[in-house]
């Protein structure tokens, strides 16, 4: 059953006009890989905690040289990649997130430039294969089917880089600049500027893939791992993990450490690993209702990756490496008080004492870019805040401090204003009487 539906499906793909030979063979393997049921299950016995030799404390890193040219030398090793990936669908966007304003009038996408032209060159492509989704019950192609517009496609997931980085014709072109590292991080992670801590290490130390990790909080849980499973290190996905386990996964005490998807990557090792297909990352099954059709994708993960390259590593960072904005809670926190903005880095601000952020809860009146930013004549003051909770139809003037907990609620049909220069510590608001 499953070679009729590959041969029909194989078929259908051959006759699309609008993707390469290399995209077609690219989502043919992938669904080959997909209908074998050739599942790896992790045997948690295997599974080991790994030493500070596989995921290196930060602290630990050698200095980086303080010569100039020394530094020019080392940074012109190094290209970076961002994923664009994350479309701002649940902040109510239509394009990708990284045009969102951040501060300043600067989106992700004007920070990343400033970043990237402050440690040198900078060169903007797109390289990213899109492959046709499949409609669940026929199992085709649905832009064989006539949905040939966007919506017939998909990009297959960030472990697509690597094959589109050779397709593409990048990678020979960064090799022959001399080239040895890609720094990827995602658009959206306002704390993944190039650190030549960790360049200056994979170079002397020649490791082929390094991943960024941090200490995992309560707001982690879910994130993926590193471990040691058969004398190699590997990334462990929650849906990975037996049903069994699932709490054990999420404990902090066991596994006390994060994905930020901060990779650094060895050109060379890439271009080794596609030619010989030897990137059999993890199929991640997408499936989604589009238009009302039941369509499937498939996808990987470019961390999944590091269990093919040859003395991968983690490194253990701080948490200002991560600085993730997924929602428009992370949006009011880069844009308050508690972070400033020089030369295109986001820095958080020293007089906040407490190493970790506030813990910010919006209703969904805050939810859309366009909604949250209507509802703040200006940011609040947060510096000194531990955790904010706001529900309701609820409107803050400016100049407001928010301090230690403070929970906001508008009851049903009542419109709160928080008027200028209100200063609201450790209080519950449930009325224009609490003010």
């Amino acid at each position: 059953m499953a070679d009729e539906k590959l041969s029909k499906l194989r078929e259908a793909v051959a006759g699309l006009s609008q993707i390469s030979d290399n995209e077609k063979s690219g989502f043919i393997s992938l669904v080959t890989r997909y209908l074998s049921g050739e599942e790896e299950h992790v045997e948690w016995a295997k599974i080991h905690t790994p030493t500070d030799e596989v995921v290196v404390p930060y602290d630990t890193l050698e200095a980086p040289p303080e010569d100039l040219e020394e530094t020019k030398k080392l940074l012109n090793k190094l290209a970076v990649l961002k994923l664009n990936g994350g479309l701002g669908t649940t902040m109510g966007c239509t394009g990708p997130k990284s045009v969102i304003e951040v501060r300043n009038g600067f989106t992700f996408l004007d920070l990343i430039v400033i970043q990237i032209e402050i440690v040198e060159k900078y060169t903007k492509s797109n390289i990213e294969s899109q492959y046709p989704r499949v409609v669940a019950d026929e199992f085709l192609p649905w832009p064989s089917k006539g949905k040939t517009c966007k919506d017939g496609w998909y990009p297959p997931g960030h472990g697509d880089i690597f094959p589109s980085l050779m397709n593409s014709g990048k990678l020979d072109l960064l090799l022959s600049q001399g080239k040895e590292y890609v720094f990827i991080a995602n658009s959206d992670n306002l704390g993944a500027i190039v650190d030549m801590k960790i360049l200056n290490h994979l170079i002397h130390k020649q490791n082929e893939y390094c991943m960024e990790v941090t200490p995992k909080t309560l707001a982690d849980v879910k994130g993926g791992t590193l471990i040691s499973y058969e004398d190699k290190v590997q990334l462990l996905e929650i849906a990975q993990v037996p049903d069994a386990h699932v709490n054990e996964f999420k404990s902090i005490e066991k596994f006390k450490i994060f994905n930020t998807n901060n990779l650094w990557v060895n050109l060379k090792a890439i271009k080794r690993l596609v030619e010989a297909d030897a990137l059999k990352m993890e199929i991640i099954p997408n499936p989604k209702e589009v238009d009302g059709v039941k369509v499937l994708q498939l996808e990987t993960a470019a961390g999944a990756a590091i269990r093919f390259f040859d003395h991968a590593i983690g490194i253990n960072v701080p948490r200002s490496r991560f600085l993730p904005v997924k929602a428009t809670s992370d949006l009011q926190l880069v844009q308050s008080d508690l972070y400033t903005l020089v030369d295109g880095f986001v820095t958080r601000n020293p007089a906040r004492t407490n190493p970790s952020n506030p813990s910010i809860e919006l209703g969904p009146e805050f939810k859309k870019v366009g909604c949250f930013l209507g509802r703040f004549k200006s940011i609040p003051s947060i510096v000194e805040l531990d955790t904010l909770k706001v529900s309701g139809d609820v409107w803050f003037g400016s100049s407001i401090t928010l301090k230690g907990k403070v929970t906001i609620t508008a009851q049903p049909g009542v419109k709160l204003e928080i008027p200028d220069g209100a200063v609201i510590e450790n209080k519950d608001i449930n009325g224009p009487e609490d003010l």
